[in-house]
């Protein structure tokens, strides 16, 4: 592991004050940049997660994808937890913490509309970000693509009943443009460009200029990342200063799902004998979220401002130091696996 990837974490925390800090020192920059969007997806962030995702796509052998059919434990497992499990713990937790255990704090109204942003969260798994953890936990980056792909293909179909089943509304509207620019922005294309250069590289068969190129691109991803993170908590650097309590209070009950939905997920790969390369990976699918999509949702339904756009932001601030953290916990427990 070079340096990048050794004190990662320690990157990440300074990028998280980095951004807070600019973002209350110099707000305009960071609102100029986080009006650059199209259909709800930033621009600027889209490039930094393309950067990110970019070498990782450079790995992927589609001659091996073929045989991905012959192992369905570890799909089968994702698809469980995103569809089956997740968006229902979720809406359990939301209900549970704001009409039970928070209910003094925070107004009936407040509190739906927190419960409503963390549905929107289970319900999105993730995209984009997933590749990065495969990749820093050596997950095998094929499945990891077939994964994401099944995912994607059934979010199009399954998200707004699911959504709208748990949020106990028949007409949410679905921001198909956002869904389908970000599977576009964050799969497809990384991934035609990733073939095209992978197969440019091993034009002669040597193998040699392909793993050079990998390890020039290797600290792109990590600087890709941390660039993501230092927009994401500049952009909501004011309401993470102006609303500390409110933001600790939700992010109490989505710390709880997702280490939770993680230790089950864990459990089920153990039990389904996975290698730790496909175990690791699915597990992390499972546990993510497609945020940009549930940011797009809740502005849409309940407003900027809203209460539910704010959970589904407190879902961005904690993903990435939380998804480190099992990153670090799945590397760490490789050997339990096959």
């Amino acid at each position: 592991m070079g340096i990048f990837e050794r004190y990662l974490s320690l990157w990440v925390g300074l990028c998280i004050i980095a951004g807070v800090t600019l973002g209350n020192f110099i707000p305009e920059q960071f609102a100029l940049i986080a009006s650059l969007e199209w259909a709800h997806v930033n621009l600027v962030v889209a490039v930094l997660i393309w950067v990110m995702i970019y070498p990782m796509m450079v790995q992927i052998d589609f001659s091996a994808i073929k045989d991905v059919g012959k192992k369905p434990k570890g799909l089968i497992l994702t698809l469980v937890i995103n569809w089956l499990i997740k968006p229902f713990t979720m809406a359990a937790l939301g209900w549970l913490f704001f009409k039970v255990f928070f209910a003094e704090l925070v107004d009936p109204q407040s509190a739906n509309e927190y419960i409503a942003g963390m549905i929107l969260l289970g319900v999105a798994p993730c995209t984009a970000m997933v590749f990065v953890w495969s990749q820093l936990t050596k997950g095998d980056p094929n499945y990891t693509l077939v994964q994401v792909s099944v995912n994607d293909i059934i979010m199009i179909f399954a998200f707004a009943p699911v959504a709208a089943f748990l949020l106990g509304v028949s007409d949410i509207t679905v921001p198909w443009e956002t869904l389908l620019l970000s599977v576009v922005l964050y799969v497809v294309l990384p991934l035609i460009a990733g073939v095209i250069t992978r197969r440019g590289l091993e034009s002669n068969g040597d193998d040699e200029r392909l793993n050079a190129f990998l390890h020039a691109l290797k600290p792109w991803s990590v600087i890709g990342l941390l660039g993501t993170v230092i927009l994401l908590f500049g952009f909501q650097a004011q309401t993470i200063l102006q609303q500390p309590q409110t933001i600790l209070l939700i992010a109490i009950p989505l710390l709880i799902q997702t280490y939770g939905i993680f230790a089950i997920g864990y459990a089920g790969a153990k039990l389904l004998k996975l290698p730790h390369n496909i175990a690791a990976p699915a597990c992390l699918i499972g546990t993510s979220n497609f945020f940009e999509l549930a940011v797009a949702v809740a502005i849409s339904l309940f407003g900027l401002h809203s209460g539910a756009a704010l959970a589904t932001v407190v879902g961005v601030l904690v993903e990435v130091p939380v998804m480190l953290s099992l990153v670090y916990l799945a590397n760490r427990t490789r050997h339990w696996f096959a």
